[in-house]
């Protein structure tokens, strides 16, 4: 259960652990309101329930009854909840069930919510899947009543096949590419992908670039994300900012790409500068098996990736100035980014049906 399907680490995830269930014999049944990702789900064979919920209204609990009803028709074995409201609804509608015969209840704690009574409901499974180490201990200092044996730490991980090291867009997409963006050809480009908010880093972003085109003016930046369409006023903000340092024709908004492994193929170094920590980082992942340089503010699940991978591209949160320096260094020297990567899909995968399978064969019902 989660709220849409449009895009985002936990919609991707979802995608993921649907198209396992399925390729293993499994049934998977997703809840949402549908989205953008919609027929790529149904088509790798999950059965898709269109309910609304997760829309921030009272009436939203109303689907109680009818959750608890359908889980008993379709005999739902494991009721997975990976967003706060759809979390409520299923708990609800879990709780009033039979404990002999109702599912198991599995919940992941995909960020460090806000700690209050209305985040908890994410602590409330049989399993707590834990996203990074990060959010392990997130967990344990501000939910002390969740016992440390009920927590999987299961981090995030992308498949090298769909990632693989070295990897170079093909010469189609790089014409495609070069005819939108001609402005960025010859050029190195550094990377942020990132929805456009304010906590990802956008502004510092744009400081860094101006710093390091002080000495290689063959830096280009690129900025791939598109911000709420209730927060495009950000966007206008960070445009003036480009103007304001002078950068009009070195960065580049690209908006929303489905296409943003190719485009951090073919970037010199891609950028994680969120000044909160997040609590694993996809794409900084993604370009690390691609073989791509990072450099990041060492906090959050981005800082175990590059413990694992590349220390050297940690840098204290906010000091872009470092960031703009390691960037020019590495323009001229690129650092090699290992081909082991211990984050893969096929190891999230299985420990999270894993995690299904050891509560399926638990005789004991959670209380």
């Amino acid at each position: 259960m989660l709220p849409a399907l449009d895009a985002g680490g936990v919609e991707q995830g979802t995608l993921e652990v649907g198209r396992h269930l399925v390729d293993h014999g499994h049934r998977s049944l997703v809840m949402s309101a549908g989205g953008r990702l919609l027929p790529r789900l149904q088509a790798e064979g999950s059965t898709h329930f269109a309910w609304d919920i997760g829309r921030k209204s009272p009436w939203t609990l109303r689907l109680v009854p009818r959750l608890r009803r359908l889980l008993a028709t379709e005999r739902v074995d494991i009721l997975h909840l990976r967003s706060r409201l759809p979390a409520w609804v299923g708990y609800l509608a879990w709780r009033g069930m039979d404990p002999a015969t109702r599912p198991h209840l599995v919940t992941t704690v995909h960020g460090p919510y806000t700690v209050n009574a209305y985040s908890a409901i994410m602590t409330h499974g049989e399993r707590v899947i834990a996203v990074s180490e990060m959010i392990r201990t997130y967990i344990l200092d501000n939910y002390p009543a969740v016992p440390p044996e009920r927590i999987r730490v299961i981090p995030r991980g992308v498949d090298p096949m769909l990632y693989p090291h070295g990897h170079q867009p093909a010469p189609a997409w790089r014409d495609d590419w070069y005819l939108a963006f001609p402005e960025t050809r010859g050029k190195a480009l550094l990377t942020l992908p990132a929805r456009l908010t304010r906590w990802k880093g956008q502004e510092d972003f744009i400081d860094l670039v101006a710093a390091l085109r002080r000495t290689h003016p063959e830096a280009h930046g690129l900025i791939v994300g598109e911000p709420h369409p209730r927060r495009r006023e950000f966007l206008a903000e960070l445009r003036q900012r480009v103007h304001a340092r002078g950068l009009d024709g070195h960065i580049t908004f690209t908006g929303h790409r489905a296409d943003i492994r190719e485009i951090m193929a073919l970037s010199a170094i891609v950028l994680s500068l969120s000044r909160v920590p997040e609590a694993f980082g996809r794409a900084t992942l993604e370009a690390l098996s691609l073989g791509r340089p990072v450099i990041a503010y060492d906090h959050g699940g981005v800082a175990e990736q590059l413990a694992a991978l590349l220390p050297a591209g940690g840098i204290a949160v906010g000091d872009w100035q470092a960031g703009a320096a390691k960037a020019g260094a590495w323009l001229e020297q690129p650092p090699a980014v290992p081909k082991d990567n211990p984050f893969t899909l096929e190891r999230m995968l299985a420990a999270t049906l894993a995690t299904y399978a050891e509560l399926a064969a638990a005789s004991r019902p959670y209380l």
